[in-house]
């Protein structure tokens, strides 16, 4: 029996996003699932209309509700997240909950030290005010444009704005931020467990947001563990790269890993 697959998007983006992806994994015979995080709406639309239900919510709200959502199947599924998705997808795979996970430009762990210039200026727009941390904030289109779009013409950048792009907590920023000075940490994974699930790591060159740099250093934090810990790069991709026209050449890189990694 095939596992199932649950896919988790991040901050910015409303669960719509994965439409392609759920056509493409059912096509492949998978059942898929993608819920949104605690506080989104059932569309994009009614989600921009009123956000206020995400105010506060953190790393491990969103964790807990999918682990919820997980208990509820009949088998352990394959995640594929994206973004802080693929945080929540890591922190999944440390309670024992997934058959294994892709993570593409996973937002960092705790013990991730590097912090480039444009990992800051994208996360800049909630960071700049303490009071975001319980507020839901939205990116403006030039904001999109920098932290998602900026390997895409700006027609295209747009496009995805407009179609899928979503205000988000701002909790979840500073909880990052700040986890190498947060003793229990939400971003805290046991990168050392053995019994763990394989994990694809997916990393893109052209990244603002979670540069590949970031995700490298946290591959490199896995190699304490005997699970496997596989990490793949893109060089001319950015954030959007799982959103945009080109979204297939990662799409059918997780089923060919999938198809070899997950039980």
């Amino acid at each position: 029996m095939t596992a199932p697959v649950v896919f988790i998007h991040g901050l910015w983006l409303h669960a719509d996003s994965w439409l392609p992806w759920r056509e493409l994994f059912a096509e492949r015979g998978y059942e898929t699932h993608a819920p949104g995080w605690p506080g989104d709406a059932g569309t994009v639309e009614a989600t921009r209309a009123d956000p206020s239900g995400m105010n506060g919510v953190g790393v491990e709200e969103v964790t807990d509700a999918y682990a919820k959502l997980l208990a509820g199947l009949d088998q352990p599924p394959i995640l594929v997240g994206h973004s802080f998705g693929g945080l929540i997808a890591q922190k999944l795979l440390d309670r024992g909950l997934g058959a294994a996970a892709v993570t593409m430009s996973p937002a960092p762990i705790k013990g991730v030290r590097a912090v480039p210039f444009s990992l800051l200026r994208s996360a800049f727009p909630v960071l700049r005010s303490p009071a975001n941390k319980g507020r839901t904030v939205a990116l403006t289109e030039k904001q999109f444009a920098y932290g998602f779009g900026n390997a895409l013409t700006p027609a295209e950048s747009a496009e995805i704005y407009h179609r899928v792009a979503i205000p988000g907590p701002g909790r979840p920023l500073f909880e990052v931020s700040s986890a190498n000075f947060t003793r229990d940490a939400p971003s805290t994974v046991d990168v050392a467990r053995a019994d763990r699930a394989p994990l694809l790591m997916i990393a893109c060159g052209r990244d603002h947001t979670v540069p590949a740099v970031v995700v490298r250093a946290a591959h490199r934090l896995y190699s304490a563990s005997r699970a496997r810990t596989d990490l793949k790069s893109f060089p001319d991709r950015g954030h959007s790269a799982p959103l945009d026209r080109g979204w297939r050449e990662l799409a059918d890189t997780a089923l060919t890993w999938i198809g070899k990694h997950a039980s």
